[in-house]
């Protein structure tokens, strides 16, 4: 078991982390805008899966391999761009609803969204590998589990932080939106930020 004052370390600094703006952050408050509130907590409810998965593969040694081996990384790193750039044109090319309303979005498809943009994103598996060693210790008990027990703490902020964020967003674009000619713009605003996510992870260094 981790003991309690490594606990108390640790939980601070993955709420920092969890409060500060980062690519998954935008990316649900970009679904939030897109189809509103349920679709913002999806999508985080997905960011947080993938998280956690991060973490399995960073505590098998998994992760190592993408930090190792560059082609292993880049090609991770193509997909995420591709992927986004796919988000992006579909909301681009989007028509409003009627009246203005926001369009739809399957449960299914918010959730898979969310967790295949942070899978994507080998950025987050290096991350992983440089922050949670730090509160590891060896002499506490199989490394995996601790790996898994300090992921969930931040799998679980992520999905409260990037959710309720998400979910404001949602019922900002959502009150934004009623009745007027503003879900076009709302739709072009998310296609403009899904973009930037794309380049951002295209010409992001490896290190």
């Amino acid at each position: 078991m981790i003991d309690t004052v490594t606990l108390l370390t640790f939980i601070p600094a993955a709420l920092a982390l969890n409060f500060t703006p980062g690519p998954d952050m935008l990316f649900c408050i970009g679904q939030g805008t897109r189809f509103g509130p349920r679709a913002a907590f999806l999508a985080s409810v997905g960011v947080s899966l993938g998280s956690l998965i991060h973490v399995t593969l960073a505590g098998l040694g998994l992760g190592a391999l993408v930090a190792q081996v560059p082609m292993v990384f880049e090609v991770i790193r193509w997909i995420g761009v591709a992927y986004l750039l796919w988000l992006a044109w579909g909301a681009l090319r989007s028509k409003p609803g009627p009246k203005g309303e926001l369009p739809e979005v399957k449960a299914r498809a918010a959730f898979r969204s969310g967790l295949m943009v942070n899978l994507s994103n080998p950025k987050v598996i290096l991350f992983v590998l440089a922050f949670l060693p730090q509160f590891i210790t060896p002499e506490a008990g199989s490394i995996l589990i601790q790996f898994l027990l300090l992921g969930a703490i931040i799998s679980m902020g992520s999905l409260l932080v990037n959710g309720g964020v998400g979910m404001m967003a949602g019922r900002l674009g959502r009150a934004l939106s009623s009745g007027t000619g503003l879900s076009v713009w709302l739709e072009r605003l998310t296609g403009g930020l899904f973009g930037a996510l794309a380049l951002r992870l295209a010409v992001m260094e490896r290190i």
